[in-house]
């Protein structure tokens, strides 16, 4: 995907990029084919691949929900996907990005400093540490590509308020989400939408789904991530 293709999708998405929306995204583009060159960030490294995988795949999340005036987290968020992506477009949302590793974390805070982000926040720990201190605070909750569903919908559910929403963003999420779904009320969640979709020019498939936090979660959620890995939901 080129800038001119992206341009065309995410206007039939309803966004309509901005000069600055996209200075700042080639800067960011930029920086991170650099960073990776000294640090493995991200196996997609080709621009056309990094606007399609990275920041139009990241900008889809608007299928499925409103992302202005929210205040929005996104944990094991990597290189910044999605959460830096749609901290540049959603200027009027607050973001939160949770990662554990060091080097990924020095690269986002470069990222927020050259495009001088006043709304995103960067968090260096395990979202299960996180969420264990700091509950119901926001009102969606995405990831992208961290885990299998059983464990992340468990390591989201601290973090959301009621009535909040958990997205995570998956490739196949048939099988997964059979298996959870006796785990799902125990959350306090509810399955409340489920959009498939395509990407564009490559045409691999992608879906959302939207967990509806119902009540507050129980104290004893998150567990430790190797407890959760071991063992699930009993």
């Amino acid at each position: 995907m080129n800038k001119d293709e992206f341009i065309e999708n995410c206007s039939k998405l309803g966004i309509n990029l901005t000069n600055k929306n996209l200075n700042d995204l080639e800067t960011y583009k930029d920086l991170l084919i650099e960073w990776n060159k000294k640090f493995n960030l991200t196996t997609i490294i080709e621009e056309k691949d990094i606007y399609l995988k990275h920041f139009y795949d990241s900008l889809c999340l608007v299928k499925i929900i409103d992302l202005n005036n929210k205040k929005i987290c996104d944990f094991g968020t990597g290189a910044g996907f999605p959460g830096m992506v749609l901290a540049i477009i959603f200027e009027s949302s607050t973001f939160t990005l949770i990662e554990s590793n060091n080097k990924k974390i020095t690269f986002l805070e470069e990222v927020k400093n050259k495009l001088n982000l006043k709304n995103v926040e960067i968090i260096n720990t395990r979202v299960e540490d996180y969420g264990k201190n700091n509950r119901e605070l926001f009102d969606i909750v995405t990831c992208r590509a961290v885990s299998n569903l059983n464990i992340i919908l468990e390591l989201s559910s601290s973090l959301l308020k009621i009535n909040g929403k958990f997205i995570p963003m998956k490739s196949n999420v048939l099988e997964e989400l059979e298996k959870c779904e006796k785990n799902i009320d125990k959350l306090s969640y509810k399955l409340v939408k489920e959009i498939d979709y395509e990407l564009p020019i490559e045409k691999s498939k992608r879906t959302l789904l939207m967990f509806e936090k119902y009540k507050i979660t129980d104290l004893k959620y998150p567990r430790n991530y190797n407890i959760i890995k071991k063992e699930s939901i009993k």
